[in-house]
């Protein structure tokens, strides 16, 4: 199942007569909501939302294949990938910032209980190889009431 990344909304800032905020290359993001925190596993989903700042808007890569996104569940080793498409022209060198929407994989219990809880910390790389800062996102409780 391919992961799904929903746009929220992005904003590319413009050199203007007033003296504007500088922004680092390296990208920022931060935790703004989940949808839910209890959700039946293989039924529901998870939305989380987050927002995003980065000073070169090289943010996105053009080929599906390539992950932007990282996503870790706190059960689990290792990190699942997602793709974000290019939030700014890939030949423009502009400050760019916004939220975007990424929809988790179905979530799923481990054990063999009829429940377990976990979260999730996400980071971003921009097309540069700079690594943002990460955020952890609140508790999930996973649930089966057949077990």
């Amino acid at each position: 199942m391919k992961p799904t990344l929903v746009f929220a909304s992005v904003s590319v800032l413009l050199a203007g007569c007033k003296k504007e905020e500088v922004m680092p290359s390296a990208p920022e993001i931060a935790f703004v909501s989940m949808s839910s925190q209890s959700v039946h596993e293989f039924d529901e989903r998870v939305t989380v939302r987050f927002s995003y700042k980065d000073g070169d808007g090289d943010l996105g890569q053009e080929d599906p294949d390539n992950y932007t996104l990282w996503v870790k569940d706190a059960r689990l080793e290792g990190t699942d990938g997602y793709h974000i498409p290019p939030l700014a022209p890939e030949d423009a060198e502009v400050p760019i910032q916004g939220e975007l929407d990424v929809e988790l994989n179905a979530l799923f219990l481990l054990g063999n209980s009829g429940q377990e809880e976990t979260s999730y910390t996400m980071f971003i790389v921009d097309r540069a190889g700079h690594r943002s800062n990460e955020f952890t996102t609140g508790v999930i409780t996973i649930t089966n009431d057949s077990l």
